[in-house]
This record gives C-alpha cells, structure tokens and sequence, in this order.
C-alpha cells in the first residue's frame, strides 16, 4: 500500500489518485496521535531533506523543518539569494545535485508563470522526491491540511457547503496557488464548492472546467458567483482568503482601482451570522487582520484557524514519510 507512493513527487494533489489522498490522510491521523502520545517515529532516520525558499515562510518552514526532525532526518534550510541560483544555475543542475546529497528536495517558487515550471523541471532530473512547498499554480500541503481539518471537524464531509471568498489585504500581491489547490481538492470529497470573488480576481478557466468536472464525479457540485453574501449564507465552511489578480493583470504590481473598489469584500461578524450554527472559519494564514477578517471572527468560536495550522505538521510529516525511503508501515 506505501510502497507505491516511495519517490512519489508531491507537486499538486491532482497527480494523486483519491485513494493515494486518503492513504495521506491516514497516516496524517496516525502520526498525530503519535505525536500527541510523545512516541518515538523515526521512520526517515538519518535522511537528509533539502528546504529551498525563494519567499519568506512561517508554517510551511517550520512544520517542515519540525517535521523532518520528528521522523529522525534533518534539514537544511537553504536561502535561493544566497546560491547559486541567484547567479544563474538551472534548475536541472540544482536538481541532480541536491538529489545525488540528500533524500528529498522541497522548494518554494511563486513567481507567476515561473514557480510551477521550475519544481516541474527539478521534477524531470531529481532522483530524488520533489516537495512544492508552495508555487505559483498549487498549495498542496496547504489543501491537505485544510480537509484533515475539515474531516475532523465534521463527521462527514459529503456534500458539505465550503465556500472560497476572496478578501481584501493590504500587504503584498499574494499567490492564486491556496485557493485554486482547494477548489481543485475539495469537490474530489462530494464537497459542494462555491468559489466567490469580484470582477477581476478570476481563476484560470482550466481551473473552473477541472473543478466542475472533479464536482461531478463525485457527487459534489462547484459553483462560482460575485455575490459574497450568497457565499455565506448556510455555509458550513468559510475560507474568506485575498489572492492577487494575476489571470487579468499578470504583472507583479497589484491593480490598485481595483483593489481598492473592493475593501467591502470582507469577514465580518455580520456575514457569520449568515452561515450555519455550526459553520467553521478557516485560514491559511497569515491573515491581514481588520482588512481581510474582523478580530471578532478569526478569534472567535467558530475559528478552527489554529488547529488548522497544527494540521500543517502531521500531513507534511506524512508526505514525508510516504514519498521518502521509509520505514513507516502504519
């Protein structure tokens, strides 16, 4: 059952069968529980794991670096500014390079039109599992942990209404990669998807074409609208998150009429009350508190935001555990 997943790159959650994504989640739940037991769960002891970022990071670093750790390997947090990549050197290079050192290769990329190419290319020359830590198309180890969470806040989760909302931010032009992995994700599980934005903030059609195709063949249903309040309204799952405008403006610089015409597109209490009783507020994180979710909300009862994150560690540790040599055995 794992030995098909062993040397198994981890690019996006749509090379991954629904069965493949259920053997994941497993053994996310069993190395939770033994983590919460303080068990000893050296299954990669010794290994090497190569952690190459080209952004900034919290969670997705740390869960990594703890996560390797944990399994008895260890990991060498590598900043892309200061190889030699920054000078020139290929992806190819890099790739056959850091596979022939260490276990794994993990990267963040989110340059636009770059980042998912790049691990792609490391992909093709590595002999080693490729991680995507994050990219400018997916989020897989994002999407992951958000239906562990969902899974274990609902006893089931068919037909579920989750609901994507963008949100206004402040802070940088921030990647499509988180909603568009869980648009892609969630409607694989019967989920019933709807995916709210404003004019302007569009994913790619491929998108919203596999999405709807994932929905119908799976009992779910996937569903766009500009209406932020039909989004809300008997949700049983709010993911209200800012993304940039990259389909419609591809240039780094975020349009900045547009932005601005839609400070409205916000988490509010007030918009809470239209979702179910027992609804749920999820968030990759960070969030641009006061501009993308009043504090009244991402603190309050109906949050999971901070389980959500914990997540982050248990299922990196399993993509881990199953894609690299392993001894792992349930």
């Amino acid at each position: 059952m794992y030995e098909e997943l062993k040397g198994k790159h981890f690019i996006t959650l749509e090379d991954w069968s629904k069965e493949q994504i259920e053997i994941l989640l497993k053994v996310s739940a069993d190395l939770k529980k033994k983590f919460k037991k303080a068990e000893i769960t050296e299954y990669v002891k010794n290994q090497t794991a190569f952690l190459m970022f080209f952004e900034q990071s919290t969670r997705t670093r740390n869960s990594m670096e703890a996560g390797i750790t944990q399994l008895g390997g260890h990991a060498h947090f590598l900043d892309t500014s200061t190889m030699q990549i920054s000078h020139g050197e290929v992806a190819k290079d890099t790739a056959i390079i850091l596979s022939r050192y260490g276990h794994v290769i993990a990267c963040r990329n989110c340059f636009w039109e770059i980042g998912n190419k790049y691990l792609n290319d490391m992909a093709k020359w590595s002999s080693a599992p490729i991680i995507n830590m994050q990219c400018d198309l997916y989020h897989a180890l994002q999407a992951i942990a958000d239906l562990m969470t969902i899974k274990e806040k609902f006893n089931s989760i068919k037909n579920k209404k989750v609901s994507i909302i963008w949100a206004y931010a402040t802070s940088h032009k921030k990647p499509i990669s988180v909603p568009l992995s869980q648009s892609l994700l969630f409607p694989r599980f019967g989920m019933d998807v709807t995916l709210a934005h404003p004019k302007g903030y569009e994913l790619p059609d491929w998108v919203i074409a596999k999405a709807q195709k994932n929905a119908e063949e799976n009992g779910g249903t996937f569903q766009v609208t500009q209406d932020q309040d039909a989004a809300y309204r008997d949700a049983d799952i709010v993911i209200p998150k800012n993304w940039g405008d990259w389909v419609a403006n591809p240039n780094e610089k975020e349009g900045g009429e547009l932005l601005t015409a839609n400070q409205h597109w916000k988490c509010t209490e007030e918009r809470m009350t239209l979702t179910k009783d027992t609804a749920i507020y999820m968030h990759a994180l960070p969030a641009d508190r006061e501009n993308e979710v009043e504090d009244a909300v991402i603190d309050g009862p109906k949050s999971v935001i901070y389980d959500e994150a914990e997540n982050r560690l248990h299922t990196s540790k399993a993509v881990m555990a199953l894609t690299m040599n392993s001894t792992y055995a349930g």
